[in-house]
């Protein structure tokens, strides 16, 4: 009995305490001037109650202290960073942030106009007990915070704001009708990182979030499985300041530092190391550190053992890659510009126009080991790392040096001087269809008068920034088959699909508000199947009318590039026929002979065939179809100036390097300077060697093909080492399947127009096996992974086999790339095998009319 009635009066005086507790809390709040109301705190009621409390009231009252001082410094740039000065070349052509103070005027901001209620705030917590901040005040700032940040969390990114025709900044959300969600992840969103404060609490000041604006990945963007795109949105309202250092493992490298970066696949990268709580994920693991790189904003959890001091300029600094890729030409200068501002280093203006003498001073600087002040100057301020780069640091770039994201607009074109006049499409429809201006005389694309070329599918022109984004993005396609970007701009955030089941193209929403009418889009939406104005008749719809030839304009489009002028490859006459005689091919990357099975076919008699290849089943494929009359040599790196003597000479050189670092469809390509890029110039060097000698006057010939979604600056080189430009031609006109493809070369009649013969099979139909049924007439591009069979926004199979749906078999796409029956069927290979081999391949029918005109040089039966 003693027992439970001690209990029992234990229990009685926990109670009176906390009655005594939550007394002393209403008072206090019903007195403070209603700075705080009420808090409706239950306290513990075990027999740990107190010590809980006594920790809990002095968690709470650091937090609060800590809170204020950081709001209050929170009106300053939280890195640490300024901006540069008004003559530095780095902002001049940038347009201005929409959160910059010059654009927003000298307005005062919300943490501006409570600074006097702050204050006084924050005199009346001080002169308050610990206790009875924690049970009166600390409770009700989390209950008001805690439940916002929770919220702000599920909800979507807020629309980018991007500067288009005109530098009007409007946002346009990405999110694809009719199941496209999937889309919107390959444009490498950022997500939101934390919440803003709660307005209901006035005694945390709202600070305005810092933005990073999105760098599409499209482009050049180090996107890959190693990179966490997060947003770099920092709500001072809902961040914690660390106490401590955050990263105790003796390696160095603490936040806000600028160092050397490298993970897999990528060179060495600048960046700045940051504090998880940026990142808005978990804590790094011991021995690594999040860092947020230059150029596109994004997150990487990387090894302390992969990270060099940004000193060691001179060791890792990328000369290739800052000619090549302009997002690491972006985070150079960002990473310099953010050194120059902690080293207080500045530079004299350059009276040259020209971009490289404005920058080439940092480089220098960079390069000499950032002196005067050395390492000493760039260390981070005191609170650097209380937040990651803000908006006004990843917007510096030159706009004409340093190529920006694609649907900016900015014109890179220097060609012409004078005065532009700046229209924004909406004005353009405007002159147009009240004026009678002629829409040849305006960028289809962006609404600027200074037209560089022809739009290739509708009347109207582009500009030379939206001609290059046209000539990059425009077959470039999803996973489902359709295209990735709208098929007037090549760009587009919300796009409508074509329900033709034969066409793969879709339109983007502002080109069908602005160029066809205001709410075009939504009765566009209501229709089901809607058909795109490739499909519809040809009708002017607004100003948006398809041309008549759009077929021919279109390979005419990609043959011609004003930015690069090249001479007429030399015309051979035509040879006698009883003076022709066998040809002799060297082939390199030569895949399952596909050459040779041509010239067979078309009749040429082939005296010597040298193939160059490294892949055992495309071996096997050309020994045993060939019957081994195909001479195998090594890798095509192997073969010396001696072995060309050796085999020479030859007539024809032909060739289509590796596209994985080439296609922009894979995020983490290298380029044409690195990894299977640079076969290019093992090509380009054996083609050399194979060329006639001076005194020499014989019939040569060569080609070589790549994909066409590749980056222009890629393109644009290789033409340059060929010396020629290339021709586009698309299989979709002699075959069953789409198959885009640039090919370079010397051949006869290469830019005559693609005619079928009777020997093509042109609808899927006529590819299948006898009792199977085609839903589609024509194919998407086949590639090497097995999914690319499937068609249409739903992902169907192309082929209806006893009233089910059936993916296409092996004999059946032999037909569609036009090779004979049961042509790769040897060594036992599987259908994924057998579809790879096929994948890498050349379309039959197209080598077939690129070869057709050697007839008159060379021997046939």
């Amino acid at each position: 009995m003693l027992y439970f009635v001690s209990v029992l009066l234990l229990l009685l005086v926990f109670i009176i305490l906390n009655v005594y507790y939550c007394l002393i809390a209403t008072t206090d709040c019903q007195t403070s001037k209603g700075t705080w109301k009420q808090s409706s705190k239950v306290m513990p009621s075990n027999k740990y109650s107190s010590a809980i409390m006594a920790e809990s009231d002095k968690m709470t009252a650091t937090a609060a202290v800590n809170g204020d001082a950081l709001a209050v410094e929170g009106s300053e740039n939280d890195s640490g960073l300024k901006m540069a000065s008004e003559n530095s070349p780095l902002t001049a052509a940038e347009p201005p942030s929409p959160f910059s103070p010059k654009q927003n005027g000298d307005a005062a901001s919300p943490a501006d106009a409570n600074e006097n209620q702050l204050s006084a705030n924050r005199k009346r917590m001080r002169k308050r007990s610990v206790s009875e901040d924690e049970s009166s005040c600390g409770e009700e700032e989390k209950a008001r915070v805690q439940p916002a940040c929770a919220s702000s969390l599920r909800q979507r990114p807020s629309p980018r704001t991007i500067f288009q025709a005109g530098l009007t900044p409007h946002s346009k959300p990405r999110s694809r009708e009719r199941g496209r969600q999937g889309k919107a992840d390959r444009s490498s969103r950022l997500t939101s990182a934390c919440c803003e404060p709660s307005p209901a609490v006035s005694a945390v000041p709202q600070v305005p979030s810092l933005e990073v604006p999105q760098v599409p990945s499209l482009e050049d963007s180090k996107d890959s499985a190693q990179s966490i795109a997060t947003s770099a949105s920092v709500s001072l309202g809902c961040a914690e300041v660390a106490i401590q250092p955050e990263y105790k493992d003796n390696k160095g490298f603490g936040i806000g530092e600028l160092v050397w970066g490298k993970i897999k696949g990528f060179s060495w990268w600048p960046g700045i190391v940051v504090t998880w709580r940026a990142t808005s994920k978990r804590q790094a693991t011991h021995g690594m550190r999040w860092l947020q790189w230059f150029g596109d904003g994004k997150f990487s959890e990387v090894s302390a053992d992969k990270l060099e001091a940004i000193t060691a300029f001179p060791k890792y600094f990328n000369q290739s890659s800052y000619t090549k890729l302009a997002s690491y030409r972006r985070a150079i200068f960002q990473a310099l510009e953010v050194a120059s501002v902690r080293a207080e280093k500045t530079f004299t203006p350059c009276e040259s126009d020209n971009t490289e003498d404005q920058v080439k001073p940092m480089l220098d600087w960079a390069n000499e080991g950032f002196l005067p002040k050395g390492l000493e100057g760039l260390k981070p301020t005191e609170n650097s790392g209380s937040s990651p780069l803000t908006s006004q640091v990843l917007d510096v770039s030159l706009s004409d040096y340093f190529p920006t994201a694609k649907r900016q607009r900015i014109s890179m074109c220097k060609t012409k001087s004078g005065p532009e006049d700046v229209f924004s499409r909406e004005q353009m429809a405007h002159e147009v269809l009240k004026n009678s201006c002629s829409i040849e005389d305006f960028c289809l694309s962006c609404g600027k008068t200074r037209v560089a070329t022809f739009h290739p599918l509708f009347e109207g022109g582009l500009c030379q920034a939206c001609k290059d984004v046209y000539l990059e993005m425009s077959y470039m396609y999803d996973d489902d088959g359709y295209q990735s970007y709208c098929t007037v701009c090549c760009g587009g955030r919300e796009v409508l699909l074509c329900g033709n089941a034969n066409c793969c193209r879709c339109f983007c929403v502002d080109c069908l508000d602005i160029l066809v009418g205001a709410g075009a889009s939504d009765s566009a939406r209501d229709l089901d199947p809607w058909r795109c104005y490739m499909c519809q008749p040809m009708l002017q719809y607004g100003v948006l009318k398809r041309r008549h030839d759009w077929s021919l304009k279109l390979q005419e489009f990609f043959v011609n590039d004003n930015g690069q002028e090249f001479e007429s490859p030399k015309i051979y006459p035509a040879v006698p026929a009883e003076q022709r005689r066998p040809i002799r091919v060297l082939s390199l990357f030569d895949g399952i002979a596909t050459g040779y099975l041509v010239l067979r076919d078309l009749g040429f008699k082939v005296d010597v065939y040298i193939a160059s290849e490294v892949c055992e089943d495309s071996i096997s494929v050309g020994a045993v179809r060939h019957e081994g009359k195909i001479q195998y040599v090594h890798d095509v790196r192997n073969i010396s100036r001696k072995n060309i003597d050796e085999w020479g000479p030859f007539d024809m050189v032909i060739g289509g390097s590796p596209c994985n670092d080439l296609s922009i469809v894979n995020p983490a390509r290298k380029g044409l300077y690195e990894g299977t890029g640079r076969l290019f110039f093992e090509f380009y060097r054996l083609l050399s060697e194979a060329r006639p000698k001076e005194g020499e006057d014989r019939p040569f010939f060569w080609m070589f093909e790549n994909v066409v979604a590749m980056g222009v600056n890629d393109k644009r080189d290789i033409s340059r080492f060929l010396e020629c430009n290339p021709v586009m031609i698309d299989a979709i006109e002699v075959s069953a399947a789409h198959r885009a493809r640039y090919f370079w070369g010397n051949l006869p009649g290469m830019n005559r127009p693609l005619c079928a013969s009777g020997m093509d099979k042109l609808e899927l139909q006529d590819c299948l096996e006898h009792g199977r049924v085609a839903k589609f007439g024509k194919v998407r591009t086949i590639t090497t992974r097995s999914n690319s069979i499937k068609q249409g926004k739903d992902q169907h199979f192309p082929v209806l086999m006893n009233g089910k749906e059936d993916i296409l078999w092996c004999t059946e796409l032999e037909r569609i790339f036009g090779f004979p029956v049961h042509y790769t069927d040897v060594s036992n290979m599987g259908r994924g095998a057998r579809q790879k081999l096929l994948g890498r391949s050349w379309s039959v029918p197209v080598i077939r009319h690129l070869f057709a005109p050697l007839k008159d040089y060379y021997a046939c039966e």
